[in-house]
């Protein structure tokens, strides 16, 4: 958890730093008050300010999805398009579905959008309790369509590798969709797989495995 002290001339004051600084109301901050603080002499000679310790409030996971909710929430007023949002935890995920009839605006490109918003929400969410938090945000079940188009074209590059024994290689892809071709591929004895480029021109080689010879491990799923 984030612990950040702050001075100002009085508590209420280094409270309201404190609010800023993290963002949050201050019912959702332990406050730890180390010093009052002393005004001096005539307001001027010896005066201190007045010092506090404080983190964000600890939440339980449901308290982390009703949080990832709001903030999503507070995300999507600045776009023009009418949202509802539910959530839920789903295996230690805070699992957010966008429901509105933008969809399209907000999946973006490939899913830009939508895995953009996710990493908002998640960096946010992390600076609240100081802790990595796994989240998802779909809209239109997005993601369950995209992994399943990914692992038939995982499947499909799979079969022509093998048939020409020569290796392929994807489009750029982000972190997620390579890791559903790898899964995708994990089992299957003739092939592997491995990331490679760098940043956003990360690609995904489907290798052929000659016979005789044993897969490797393939380290790249933890990407």
């Amino acid at each position: 958890m984030s612990v950040l002290e702050f001075e100002e001339k009085t508590v209420e004051d280094a409270i309201a730093l404190a609010c800023q600084e993290f963002k949050l109301p201050r019912e959702k901050l332990e406050i730890e008050i180390v010093s009052k603080g002393s005004s001096g002499i005539f307001g001027i000679v010896g005066a201190k300010k007045a010092k506090i310790r404080v983190a964000p409030k600890e939440l339980s996971l449901d308290g982390l999805a009703e949080r990832g909710k709001e903030i999503l929430t507070e995300i999507l007023r600045h776009v023009d398009l009418p949202t509802v949002i539910e959530s839920e935890l789903k295996e230690d995920q805070v699992c957010l579905n966008i429901i509105s009839n933008g969809t399209g605006l907000l999946i973006g490109k490939r899913g830009k959008t939508l895995g953009a918003l996710q990493h908002l929400v998640a960096k946010i969410l992390h600076r609240e309790v100081g802790e990595n938090v796994s989240v998802i945000v779909d809209t239109e079940n997005y993601r369950s369509k995209r992994e399943t188009s990914l692992t038939e074209l995982a499947q499909q590059l799979s079969e022509k590798v093998k048939k020409s024994h020569r290796s392929l290689t994807t489009g750029p892809m982000n972190a997620q969709d390579r890791r559903i071709i790898h899964l995708a591929l994990k089992e299957d004895l003739e092939v592997r797989t491995k990331s490679k480029g760098e940043g956003n021109l990360r690609r995904v080689v489907i290798y052929p495995i000659r016979r005789g010879k044993k897969p490797q491990p393939v380290a790249a799923l933890e990407e």
